[in-house]
């Protein structure tokens, strides 16, 4: 798993599901020969969809900045 990536995700909960493909409005999820999700492109907007839709709760967002709650 790439620590750099805007979302992590847990490719042992994933089950290919497709939700976060569909979901992203930048596109930036695929589906592997795995069937499992990645990040081919990390060009997140951290509007957080993906993290929301998921019904595995496979995807974690990483903020680059604090947030106050």
């Amino acid at each position: 798993m790439n620590e750099q990536l805007s979302v992590e995700i847990d490719r042992d909960s994933c089950n290919g599901c497709g939700i976060c493909v569909d979901i992203c409005p930048l596109d930036c999820f695929r589906i592997d020969e795995d069937e499992k999700a990645f990040m081919k492109y990390d060009e997140c907007w951290y509007c957080g969809s993906c993290t929301l839709e998921c019904p595995q709760h496979a995807m974690t967002l990483r903020l680059p900045y604090p947030v106050r709650t």
